[in-house]
């Protein structure tokens, strides 16, 4: 065992998360150290990769995957690197990368809205939040210059300051969609960290259509470019250091982490403070295995909360072809959203949701469906271009209630280094299915107003990922119903502090990214006052 590094900071995982935490805290002087679990690896090597694989519709596709550092994939078939035990498979496809999941992401950075921290004393559901909307405003503004976000101001988040970046320019798609559907329904620019004009070294975007699983041209940020800057701040990064177990005193104090390298030999980094800053999955992983005589159950753990309460956004989707050619596939994947019903006291009897409306070409999926009508040869040419010319596709973030049942647990497989696998337990409740039903009348009338033919919903009571994924290390002020107080402090160990998506209470009806990265700035915020005042 080797024991060579020591840092103030060490912190677990190089997120987007973890590493603008890591950036912050370097600037200010402190000396910090990352462990990534997987390896490090280059936009124009996973640009590559991807050009080559055969699963395009695979967004984790250009991602590498190791043994050493396994995350789960789909395609051409599940590895199972997830134990499904609950009804309803949770398909999540995070990145084990320097960089994380944000790397095959959109580059939505919406805010909560107000109500979202309060859905128990407004509506009689979920949780309320320990801090306020207005707690988190500043940092949300702090996020968003970092990344260059750009969007509609109407969103219902009130905002100190414009915002830093100019919206990408609405394509033909989505100004006839707009057009189409107003005023029944209002659509806004999606709130992203895509560049208009040149921006922190970056171009601005061109149009690929290829923001997911990789853009090309680096026109969007990403937690690569976050892993990047933390570097140039001085934050020393280890990658392919797998994180097993932690060390604590008597008082519960962690002193040090063990990690394991991918020729499985360990390692032992000690600091003064620890944050853990993987997905929320791999996070509640990492503390349920470091037991010991005090902690029999895992860190953070003494009152069962580590992993529950998992939540994302259960989506249901239609597609259908319009009466006009519309021609989607140029510009951003995901351009804009119909957000008005994200709040309101409807919530108090369904949940809340937000409609994305996707850009993204629509050749390979209608080429696949034509062929399988059996239209071929020149037929099918101009099939193809008549109906990807119309086709749209649309699909949803419906809210989801905690529920501590559904809940992140240690799998009985191991993977190569002996590490147990996540086993997932995920259901959803009638909240959603009343969402969801209220859904599909939205369809309905968007599909109306815009002449549709060829009309088809998703199969009903089946739900896909939107990977937003939140909850398992919920904060809150009472120790019995959460693992972190209000700044992520865990409260069983006074040292040891949790960033990332899974110290959120609630799931709201938007991506959680700008929400994650908000908090660990005010974390970092936070271990910065507490190491002046010793």
């Amino acid at each position: 065992m080797n024991n060579m590094n020591s840092a103030d900071v060490v912190v677990i995982g190089g997120g987007i998360c973890g590493s603008l935490l890591a950036r912050k805290l370097a600037m200010a002087g402190s000396t910090v150290l990352m462990l990534e679990s997987g390896p490090r690896v280059g936009r124009a090597e996973l640009v590559e990769r991807y050009r080559h694989s055969a699963f395009k519709s695979d967004f984790m596709a250009p991602y590498p995957f190791s043994e050493m550092a396994p995350h789960p994939t789909f395609t051409p078939e599940a590895n199972k690197y997830i134990e499904q035990t609950g009804p309803h498979a949770f398909q999540a496809q995070y990145i084990r990368m320097l960089g994380g999941t944000s790397w095959h992401w959109a580059a939505q950075m919406w805010r909560y809205l107000p109500g979202d921290f309060r859905t128990q004393s407004l509506y009689g559901v979920g949780k309320d939040w320990p801090i306020s909307y207005e707690d988190l405003e500043p940092y949300y503004y702090e996020a968003e210059v970092i990344a260059g976000v750009g969007g509609s101001p109407d969103t219902g988040s009130p905002r100190s300051k414009p915002f830093p970046m100019e919206r990408v320019p609405a394509s033909y798609f989505q100004q006839r969609v707009t057009d189409r559907l107003a005023p029944t329904f209002s659509v806004l620019d999606d709130c992203t960290a895509r560049n208009s004009s040149s921006f922190d070294g970056r171009p601005a975007c061109c149009g690929n259509n290829n923001c997911m699983p990789v853009c090309p041209i680096d026109a969007q940020y990403h937690g690569g470019i976050s892993a990047t800057s933390a570097e140039q701040a001085g934050v020393k990064i280890i990658t392919e250091a797998v994180v097993y177990s932690f060390e604590h005193d008597a008082s519960g104090a962690i002193v040090a982490a063990n990690y394991y390298d991918w020729n499985k030999l360990s390692h032992r980094v000690t600091g003064k403070t620890f944050v853990i800053a993987a997905n929320a999955i791999e996070s509640a992983k990492l503390l349920l295995m470091s037991t010991s005589d005090k902690f029999p159950n895992g860190l953070a753990n003494s009152t069962g909360n580590v992993g529950r309460n998992l939540c994302d956004h259960p989506a249901i989707g239609v597609t259908f072809d319009m009466d006009e050619p519309v021609w989607p596939g140029r510009g951003p994947v995901s351009p804009c959203s119909i957000g008005q019903f994200r709040d309101g006291a409807f919530r108090s009897e369904h949940a809340a949701f937000r409609i994305d409306i996707s850009n993204a070409s629509q050749v390979a999926s209608v080429t696949k469906e034509l062929i399988g009508e059996g239209v071929y040869g020149v037929k099918l040419e101009g099939a193809i271009r008549d109906r990807a010319a119309r086709r749209v596709s649309i699909k949803n973030a419906l809210e989801q209630l905690p529920d501590p049942n559904n809940r992140v647990t240690l799998g009985k497989y191991k993977d190569a280094l002996g590490l147990p696998v996540p086993s997932i337990f995920w259901n959803v409740d009638d909240y959603v299915l009343k969402g969801t039903e209220e859904t599909r009348k939205r369809y309905d009338q968007i599909a109306k107003q815009l002449g549709a033919t060829n009309i088809k919903h998703s199969k009903a009571g089946a739900f896909s990922n939107r990977q937003h994924i939140t909850g398992t290390l919920s904060m809150g002020k009472d120790a019995a119903t959460s693992v972190t107080d209000p700044f992520g402090r865990a409260h069983d160990h006074p040292n040891l502090y949790m960033v990332g998506t899974g110290v959120m209470p609630t799931v709201g009806t938007c991506n959680v990214t700008l929400t994650a990265v908000a908090l660990a700035l005010r974390t970092a915020d936070k271990i910065l006052s507490e190491a002046r005042h010793g």
